[in-house]
């Protein structure tokens, strides 16, 4: 059986305590893997790695970060097979969304930040002819990063990029339940002959591991991507010791669909807005509002479509749907949709487990719609991360609006409309870090990412991420005798 062990000062170890816990295959309900189950001494090992290694690595001219992370990106690229299916075997989502999507973009922010290190320049500013002031940024030291389950690799790289490319030396933590991706970036970064100690991966138990990272002193930063709730302890750990936070946390996002959409276009993307991932995707958008016009049209179809919606074995080409991520999460979902029937929801589709042949143990539930709840129910509050939505009429966008931003999240919100004035008014009042205008998912790397409210604290991408791995410095010259 394949053992995912940590990697440590530029080296593949096992854990201190020689400890395993099982991973799952989420397609078959099956142990496949085992991954370290690392604690404090594995942590206490990286950032000792990390902490020799800043001072070279932050050295580094950035044409040599630069050309290292390049090649990084170009190998995840040549491995582009074998990395879409380790995907697949452990998170459960079909293998041609792995290979579209998930992987492709783990190169990208490699790329994308090797390149943007490049554009990273300082400011100044001239003091009426007598100084100039200029503005260093420097790299923090050793920071931690924490990434989630439901797009390992691509959420990964996410953060892991762009904190060396500043010069920043890192302790990161994948998710225990897909870590196997993060073993073979691992793999990839020895290959490329990434300086021991710049990127340390420890595997296991957030409890054990990412706690430790929240509250040691030589850790500089964190940035978490993940729930709500575990965001909220790892600020309360971290805050007092004055460390710097990124948070990208939970989201409901609302899908508002106006009368005079582009019906089809705006069809076709509700369902992939909807479902996509399984619906475990924080930009999802769970909580769809149809103005009334068309809503009953809107009903039809979209009841009909999802139906049809193939769920299955993740390396079938024509699954729509693969399994959602652990044994864990399938039930939370359930719990949801036997919650909503409870407050007064009628289920249009879905609502239930599949038993897929050949793949009974599997966790496979059917894409759900829900009619008929109030948008105060719980269902329509919290965040349930599966292929569950509800749906709803509205009449006026001042109604719609309250419906929008009345959760306590406030990460995305998708738009729907040909009316331009009506487009930018709602674009603004939305309680959202992100807002898709007649359109979702539309992602370019070089704009800011994040939410307000429970959603998250603090902005990715671009050089907001580059500014958080950074600490500027001004310098004051005066130059008049």
């Amino acid at each position: 059986m394949k053992k995912i062990i940590n990697y440590i000062d530029g080296k593949l170890i096992e854990p201190v305590d020689g400890k395993y816990l099982d991973v799952y295959n989420p397609a078959d309900g099956s142990v496949y893997a085992q991954v370290s189950d690392s604690d404090e001494k594995d942590i206490e090992l990286a950032i000792a790695a990390a902490s020799k290694a800043f001072p070279s690595w932050s050295a580094t001219s950035i044409e040599e970060r630069h050309s290292v992370l390049f090649d990084i990106s170009q190998r995840i690229e040549k491995k582009l097979e074998e990395l879409a299916l380790a995907e697949s075997v452990d998170n459960g989502k079909p293998l041609w969304l792995a290979k579209q999507v998930d992987i492709p973009r783990a190169a990208s922010n490699f790329r994308f930040f090797a390149t943007a290190i490049m554009q990273f320049a300082a400011e100044s500013h001239e003091i009426n002819g007598q100084a100039i002031n200029y503005t260093l940024r420097k790299p923090l030291g050793v920071v931690g990063c924490i990434s989630p389950w439901n797009l390992p690799l691509y959420l990964f790289t996410w953060k892991i990029a762009p904190a060396l490319a500043a010069g920043n030396t890192v302790v990161a933590k994948p998710s225990e339940v897909t870590p196997m991706t993060a073993f073979l970036l691992a793999e990839i970064c020895i290959e490329a002959g990434l300086p021991a100690g710049v990127l340390n991966i420890v595997q296991g138990l957030g409890q054990k591991t990412a706690a430790h990272l929240s509250t040691h002193k030589k850790i500089k930063a964190i940035s978490f991507t993940g729930s709500t709730k575990v965001g909220a302890d790892i600020a309360s750990k971290a805050a007092p010791l004055f460390k710097k936070l990124s948070l990208e946390m939970g989201g409901k996002n609302p899908n508002i669909i106006f009368a005079d959409c582009h019906f089809e276009k705006m069809f076709k993307t509700t369902l992939r807005s909807s479902f996509a991932n399984q619906g475990q995707i924080c930009l999802c958008g769970p909580r769809i509002y149809i103005q009334k016009p068309i809503y009953e049209e809107f009903k039809k179809h979209f009841v009909e479509a999802v139906a049809e919606m193939k769920v299955g074995d993740p390396m079938a080409a024509d699954t729509k749907l693969g399994a959602v991520v652990s044994k864990a999460h399938y039930e939370k979902i359930l719990s949801y949709i036997a919650l909503a029937k409870e407050e007064g929801g009628t289920i249009l589709c879905g609502g239930e487990a599949l038993n897929i042949p050949g793949k009974e143990n599997g966790y496979y539930i059917a894409p759900t719609i829900i009619e008929g709840l109030s948008p105060e129910c719980r269902t329509n509050q919290e965040e349930i991360f599966g292929p569950v939505v509800t749906i709803m009429p509205f009449d006026t966008e001042e109604e719609v609006l309250a419906y929008a931003n009345g959760t306590d999240y406030g990460l995305s919100a998708t738009l729907w409309t040909e009316n331009l004035s009506r487009a930018h008014q709602m674009a603004e009042k939305l309680e959202a870090g992100i807002v898709w205008i007649n359109t979702w998912l539309m992602r370019d790397l070089r704009t800011p990412f994040g939410g307000v409210k429970n959603s998250g604290v603090g902005r990715e991408g671009g050089f907001e991420a580059l500014r958080f791995f950074t600490e500027p410095k001004n310098v004051c010259v005066s130059y008049k005798n």
